[in-house]
């Protein structure tokens, strides 16, 4: 083995951490990415910076924090000034590449008052949040009343399904992610009681294989260095998978949701709020539960499978020896835990996600096959991924405000972290016009170490606390009961700390900041609080002082003189 020259950084999307084999599932088996995590490091405590898609991936994007680079909803758009995965990587002298989903939206205005035009090399990669785009695929081209969610959803993939036979406007839809009947009718995919149904469509050209492909299709191109990111689309909704995959499991391999009556009667009104949405009325429902658990299993066994295909490729290729590989997710899904579905809260079963790291180098021979619990964060993939490009991550901590798990994966310490932080701006929700909370203050923090969460309500609401060792499934709230005022008091510092942090300041790097210490404004003529000329060294007050010039307050001045 030697050093990795390359990096396929793989996400897929809505993906359970607890829903691998390697995690302990019990009835889910994932061969393909438990053999990976034999060879690799198997992270415990990853957590997401935001339980939503878009704004999760732009701080895995530019490894900071969602209160720092401010796309906090999706399809808010990334500040063009914000410096992504691509920028940092491409100055290090490495190609930084997507295949797949970001969920960017890009910052037309900014664009436009920097004249940054869209097909310009800059403008595309500020567009495409900094990444060449090999294919884009953000796997979504939902059709409403006021037209598309994403009008360049799924472009080039309905045209490879109309290639293959599959004619229709929307092939996305029509047949990958819907089912039919005996009679010819399109049964979508969008409605849950379809979803123990097999989509309509091959399983080789439904959208987890094409993407595949399309992968090994850029590695086999690629000249290196290079970064790939390779972005899949599920097991997110629509939940619905092609046979063989759709019979594979039913309610003999279903865990328990994790839930209780006490949970249902809370007091908490936002977390009652997100309980009662329509999501966490029909995920509360065991039979469409099962329903959804069928389609969303057998997505990720097919996950699983193709990546079966794709380490054989790279094992094949010989691409096993110089690349790293990162597996990950941008958050989980409740899936009818505490009586919520989607992903839009703070408890594991959505902020926490699988990360599994391959280092083909040598020194991370010690760490092969090993776990971690460190506390992690996906701020930490993009320092990473510059120093295996050769990089310091430390000189960018002005900027990156994440930490380096290389030392971690090549026998060294962990990051130095005593809590890790999540956000969620749930503005945007109707819930807020019920409780008639303003969107400034519609806005949610979580703060959690190793044995205690807590998630404070910029509302004004109470906070909600959870002791993570006692209470590893988060069931009791002990937010409202005084006995735990010194922990919450505790865990309000960490945060009051992490909001202190300076996040703004990126254009300037600390290095620049403590060599400006030592010089100081007097190497540039600037003198303050200097009495005499005799009270600095020479070079400092020669420009100053010897000097001789004419009065020119008795006389009008004579040209020239």
């Amino acid at each position: 083995m030697a050093q990795p020259k390359n990096i396929l950084f793989i996400m897929f999307d809505q993906l359970r951490w607890d829903y691998l084999s390697c995690y302990g599932h019990p009835h889910l088996h994932t061969p393909n990415l438990d053999r990976l995590a034999s060879k690799g490091v198997r992270f415990n405590r990853c957590t997401i910076q935001s339980p939503l898609c878009g704004p999760s991936r732009m701080s895995t994007y530019t490894g900071r924090y969602v209160h720092s680079h401010g796309a906090s909803w999706n399809n808010t758009p990334l500040k063009v000034g914000e410096l992504t995965m691509g920028d940092h990587l491409r100055d290090l002298g490495m190609g930084c590449w997507l295949v797949g989903k970001t969920h960017m939206a890009a910052d037309a205005e900014g664009m436009r008052r920097l004249g940054l035009e869209p097909d310009s090399v800059i403008g595309a990669r500020v567009s495409e949040c900094g990444f060449d785009v090999f294919e884009r695929d953000d796997g979504m081209r939902p059709d409403g009343p006021d037209g598309l969610y994403d009008a360049g959803g799924a472009l080039k993939y309905n045209d490879y399904l109309r290639g293959k036979g599959y004619q229709s406007d929307n092939p996305w839809h029509d047949f990958a992610n819907s089912a039919r009947d005996e009679d010819g009718n399109v049964l979508s995919g969008w409605f849950l009681e379809n979803s123990d149904l097999p989509a309509n469509i091959r399983e080789e050209d439904s959208e987890t294989p094409y993407l595949t492909r399309r992968g090994i299709a850029f590695i086999e191109q690629a000249d290196g260095p290079w970064l790939c990111h390779l972005s899949y689309i599920k097991p997110h909704w629509p939940y619905i998978v092609p046979e063989p995959y759709a019979s594979m499991y039913g309610p003999k391999d279903f865990l328990d949701p994790v839930r209780n009556n006490a949970e249902r009667e809370t007091d908490h009104p936002i977390f009652k709020g997100f309980q009662n949405n329509p999501v966490g009325k029909a995920f509360s429902r065991d039979e469409v539960r099962a329903k959804v658990l069928t389609a969303y299993m057998g997505l990720i066994k097919q996950c699983d499978d193709q990546m079966g295909v794709l380490f054989d490729f790279l094992e094949r290729t010989g691409r096993m020896e110089d690349t790293m590989i990162v597996v990950t997710s941008d958050h989980g899904d409740f899936m009818g835990d505490h009586w919520m579905g989607e992903k839009t809260f703070f408890h594991e079963a959505s902020v926490k996600v699988p990360l599994i790291i391959y280092d083909p180098a040598p020194e991370a021979d010690a760490t092969r096959g090993t776990t971690s619990d460190a506390l992690v964060e996906c701020l930490d993939f993009l320092p990473t991924f510059v120093e295996v490009a050769g990089g310091d991550a430390s000189k960018l901590d002005h900027i990156l405000e994440g930490q380096s798990l290389l030392p971690l994966l090549r026998g060294g310490d962990a990051p130095k972290r005593d809590y890790v932080i999540c956000e969620y701006d749930f503005s945007a929700s109707p819930l807020c016009d019920r409780l008639d909370i303003a969107p400034k203050d519609a806005r949610m923090f979580m703060i959690a170490d190793h044995d205690w969460k807590m998630i404070h309500f910029e509302s004004g609401h109470r906070p909600m606390l959870f002791d993570l060792r006692n209470d590893p499934n988060e069931l009791v709230d002990l937010g409202g009961d005084p006995a735990f005022a010194d922990t919450i008091d505790r865990l309000y510092d960490g945060l009051f700390d992490w909001t202190a942090r300076p996040a703004a300041r990126t254009t300037i790097s600390d290095d620049t900041i403590r060599a400006a210490r030592k010089k100081g404004a007097a190497f540039k003529g600037v003198l303050i609080g200097v009495v005499g000329e005799h009270d600095l060294p020479e070079d400092f007050t020669r420009k100053y002082t010897g000097r001789t010039a004419p009065d020119m307050t008795r006389r009008d001045p004579v040209p020239g003189e």
